[in-house]
């Protein structure tokens, strides 16, 4: 710019002092005097355009430095931004490892409480075997206590069946005409009982065929094997018709044990007590089977709604005592038989060597049988 300023001085001068000239010479000389300053303001205009064009080319050198500067401040840029990726990167990848560190810390802990949990269950799992162990030996030496004072009251019983009997061989027989009323009663009760076997024998069948259809498959066993004694059971009964009572010391022997049933006392001999025992015998046995049948199919408890229980005529022939106390004591011995094979236990009896037996003890409780004399 000052360049520029210099020069339109010198150019000022330069027309100046030519004009103070032109005015003192000739026309001639002016004449070369005006192309004098002509060819002198051509120079003065070549040398303002000279400079203007350097002034021109100056902005453009500015211009081409200025995309450099703001590549490097792109660069720099770039740079940090790349040194912030990198940072982020890696404080993502530490991170990455410190939940990866954590997981498998979790993981660890997992496993130590797994295997801790799996080292207190197996601990429990001996002790619980173990104190099976005990229970098993507590409850076989509770069952062969239990089976000693069976086999000594069983002793007991046999003796005093001994005596018994020498007593009454010595003891007066009952009159005849007692024993006839006796015999008379018996065989109208084995008729009756007849009759009514067959009725059992084919409900027995329809019942077995509705337990096949349940696929109660250890009900239905079950079921056949009482039939099969309860048709075993009516071939004997119908040979009864040829008994010979009056050779049967039952018809003859007065009575001397007395017992309740149904609220009223009745009494009887020692035949008559033993098939009462019978009863409840062959009820725990029966009993017994049923609840191992059920409990094997996974069937509810229920007793009730066994055939076996239903019926209660199984090891009756029609002698010696009522249908009806037969039923009653056999039930009482099956529900008991039912129960313990059912849940396992042997509260009422015990099983061994493949047949079911009831308690002295519990037996005695249930028929509840009072010698007279």
């Amino acid at each position: 710019m000052n360049v520029k300023i210099s020069n339109r001085l010198i150019a000022g001068l330069v027309v100046g002092a030519a004009a103070v000239v032109g005015a003192s010479m000739p026309a001639s000389a002016q004449t070369v005097d005006r192309a004098q300053r002509r060819a002198e303001k051509q120079q003065v205009q070549k040398a303002e355009k000279q400079q203007n064009q350097q002034q021109q080319q100056q902005p453009r050198t500015v211009v081409r430095t200025q995309p450099r500067q703001q590549q490097q401040e792109q660069q720099r840029q770039q740079q940090q931004q790349a040194q912030e990726e990198r940072r982020a990167a890696q404080q993502q990848q530490q991170q990455r490892e410190a939940q990866q560190q954590e997981q498998r810390r979790v993981q660890v802990q997992q496993q130590q409480r797994d295997t801790q949990q799996r080292d207190a269950q197996r601990q429990q799992q001996v002790q619980i075997q173990r104190q099976q162990e005990i229970d098993r030996s507590r409850q076989t030496t509770t069952i062969d206590r239990q089976r000693q004072i069976q086999n000594q009251q069983d002793e007991q019983r046999r003796v005093q069946a001994q005596t018994q009997q020498r007593q009454q061989v010595q003891a007066a027989r009952l009159s005849q005409s007692v024993q006839q009323q006796r015999i008379r009663d018996e065989q109208r009760r084995v008729n009756d009982y007849n009759r009514r076997l067959a009725q059992q024998e084919r409900l027995a069948q329809q019942r077995a065929e509705i337990l096949r259809q349940q696929n109660r498959i250890n009900r239905y066993r079950y079921q056949q094997q009482y039939y099969e004694a309860l048709r075993q059971q009516q071939l004997r009964v119908a040979q009864l018709n040829s008994y010979n009572y009056n050779n049967d010391p039952y018809y003859y022997t007065a009575s001397n044990y007395r017992y309740n049933y149904g609220g009223r006392y009745y009494t009887t001999n020692q035949y008559g007590a033993s098939l009462l025992r019978q009863a409840v015998d062959y009820g725990y046995q029966q009993g017994y089977g049923a609840g191992i049948a059920d409990r094997d199919d996974r069937w509810n408890y229920s007793y009730r709604d066994s055939f076996a229980y239903q019926d209660a005529n199984y090891g009756y022939s029609g002698l010696y005592v009522n249908q009806g106390e037969y039923n009653y004591y056999f039930r009482q011995g099956f529900q008991r038989g039912y129960e313990d094979a059912y849940y396992g236990r042997n509260q009422y009896g015990y099983y061994q060597n493949g047949k079911a037996e009831i308690l002295g003890n519990v037996l005695s409780a249930i028929l509840n049988l009072v010698e007279t004399n």
